[in-house]
This record gives structure tokens, sequence and C-alpha cells, in this order.
């Protein structure tokens, strides 16, 4: 059990008038009790009480070898879950809710316990979003190795694999780095099938002119790494240097403009008004970045829309992009963490333009 982290959580609790908070994410669970489990399709809780009294309610499913440090409720798959869980809650007048908790626990409680139900997440969530320091060396260590592998991306892209071929390829070769896997599954986009930003990987094979944008990541230690890098094959063309060096310059524009007390909705803007000044605003059409951490995609994100405020210690990802259906696209994409007067880049594999030959 972190208990460093519980006691961030509830601070969160108090500022927000929350005497139970039922944490159901395994991610989050795994966060603060140092525990990782897969509960499939059964009931699966922390419950974090401003008494002090916590509990947790496992299935007799799951396999606890250690001491985890708080109480366990067992249960087995005749039992009422719901039910247990509703009597702890008995005397609750506030009850957080986390926001992956299922319907099909979460109502049979609301039907047993007379209380105010509200999305209690942010409690865990804003505690997660900034790393502490061992969370910051994984973090280092996963992009580390992510950068080793653009490299060998990259050697292997010469090699006519198709994207398929690329992926599995780039599995193996995270495995031999000791990543335990792919943080999501990648994108290799070659030619027209780049101007789909979250396009799935296919039998396509490259030709020259193609341009290869390679959005990837690893889980080192069970903390994520996200990079993207676009490299053109045999040839490029004027316009793809165009968009590339446009690309470039909002994603180093963003960057540079990064510090504590800013608004994460004003980096947006760098980036955005640079692609947009230039005519293809329409053409960059998601948010600029998301956060990461245990998941590669974590509460809070780089928009036009978002309040969050820049604070020492966050992490997520730059990643401007322009996409011409049908045609190309260029997307460069960096992790970040903010400083106490600035932000220090993750990654440090190159981002100049690059031909493969």
């Amino acid at each position: 059990m972190n208990q460093k982290r519980i006691n961030k959580v509830l601070e969160k609790m108090e500022e927000r008038g929350i005497d139970y908070l039922l944490v159901t994410d395994p991610v989050s669970i795994d966060y603060l009790l140092d525990y990782v489990n897969h509960p499939g399709e059964r009931m699966y809780v922390m419950v974090l009480s401003s008494k002090g009294n916590h509990q947790l309610f496992f299935n007799n499913l799951f396999y606890v070898e250690e001491d985890l440090g708080m109480p366990i409720t067992w249960f087995d798959d005749t039992d009422n879950a719901p039910a247990l869980l509703a009597d702890y809650l008995k005397d609750a007048k506030v009850i957080g809710v986390d926001k992956n908790m299922p319907a099909r626990f979460l109502i049979p409680v609301q039907d047993r316990v007379n209380a105010k139900y509200v999305l209690g997440s942010l409690c865990v969530d804003e505690v997660r979003m900034q790393k502490d320091d061992e969370e910051k060396a994984l973090m280092f260590k996963a992009s580390e190795m992510n950068d080793t592998a653009m490299a060998e991306v990259k050697r292997l892209l010469a090699t006519d694999k198709t994207e398929i071929e690329m992926d599995e390829a780039l599995l193996a070769y995270y495995k031999s780095l000791g990543a335990s896997g792919h943080s999501f599954s990648p994108i290799m986009g070659y030619g027209a099938n780049g101007a789909n930003p979250h396009h799935s990987c296919d039998d396509s094979r490259l030709k020259p002119g193609d341009s290869i944008i390679v959005d990837m990541g690893c889980i080192y230690k069970g903390y994520c790494s996200d990079m993207t890098r676009t490299f053109f094959y045999k040839e490029v063309s004027q316009k793809q240097k165009k968009v590339y060096n446009l690309v470039l310059k909002a994603n180093e524009a963003a960057e540079a403009a990064i510090k504590p007390g800013m608004k994460l909705s004003e980096i947006d803007a760098v980036a955005r008004n640079i692609i947009t000044e230039a005519g293809y605003g329409k053409e960059f059409n998601h948010r600029l970045g998301h956060f990461i951490g245990k998941d590669v995609h974590e509460f809070g994100d780089v928009s036009s829309v978002s309040d969050i405020i820049a604070k020492p210690g966050m992490i997520f990802s730059i990643e401007p992009g322009v996409y011409l259906q049908g045609d190309f696209g260029v997307r460069i994409e960096d992790l970040v963490m903010v400083t106490e007067d600035g932000c220090k880049v993750l990654n440090s594999y190159p981002k100049e333009l690059t031909v493969i030959e």
C-alpha cells in the first residue's frame, strides 16, 4: 500500500466533501495499493474512507500472496457482492464513484444506500497527474527504450515489410529491450494510410514517395511511453517537406512555451495557431496532447477546452499533425514533463526530416 499516495487522495476527498470513495479502475488500485489484478467481470473495489476505515472487496478467485495493508472483504461467485458493499456504506452521506464502475454493481448499491453520489475519479486522477520521483524515472526509462526502438523501426522500414509485419517485429524488439510489450497498438501509416490519425496496421507495403507515420510506445515496469515520428520512403515532395516543417515548427514552439502556471489550452493554441495560419487548421483534427503514465491515455488533455494548469511533474504528449485525406499525413510527437521553469522532453530521437533509402 502506498500511504503517501492514498493520503493525497484523502485530501482531494476532503476538498470535495466525499466521505467514501469507490475506486474500481484496476490501474488506479494498482497505483494506490501496489497490487496488479485483472478482475474481468467480477466486482473489484477499493473503498477509501474519510474516517480511515478503508476496505477492499475481493472475489475469492483473486490471488493475494502478500499483506496489502488494508482489510479485505472476501466473497465468491454465489454471494451478492453489491449487497456486501452496500452494507459497508450504510452510514455514507456522500459517495464518490469511479468513472469506470460498472452499472451492474453501482445501481444495486444505489438502491440500498440513500446517499448523494458524485463522480469521484478526480480525487485519484489529479494525484496521478503529477508524477513522483519513482514514476519519473520509470517514464524516462520507458521513453529511452522507445528511442532505441524507433531507430530499429527506421532500419526495418527499408526491408520491405508490411505494416502488420512491422508491428510484429517491433513487439519482439521491445521485449528484447526488457519492455513487457506495446503500450498501445502501434500505428504504421504508409502513404494515404497516414492521413487517418488512428489507422490500424494492415498489409500495405511502401511505395516511393510515401510518408510513413510511426506512432508507438512500450510498457516498462508498468509505465508507458509514446512517440511519433514521420519518415519518407525513397523520395519526398516539396508539399510533403512544407507540411513536415510546419508540423515540426508547431511541435517545437509548443514545447518551448510550456511552463508552470500556464493553461494547457494556451499550449494547444501555440501549435494550433501556427498550423491554422498556414492554411491547414481543418487538417489538424485532434487535441494537441494527452496525459500518460500507468495508462497510455490518462485523465487530462492538452486541448482548446482544457482548463488544467501546468504543474511540475505533469507528463503529457505534444503531438501536432496534419492529415491530407487520400494523400499523406504528418505527425510529430514527444512526451514532455513540466519542470519548475519550463519542461523537459523525454524523447531524444531526432526530429529532422528523414528519407529512408
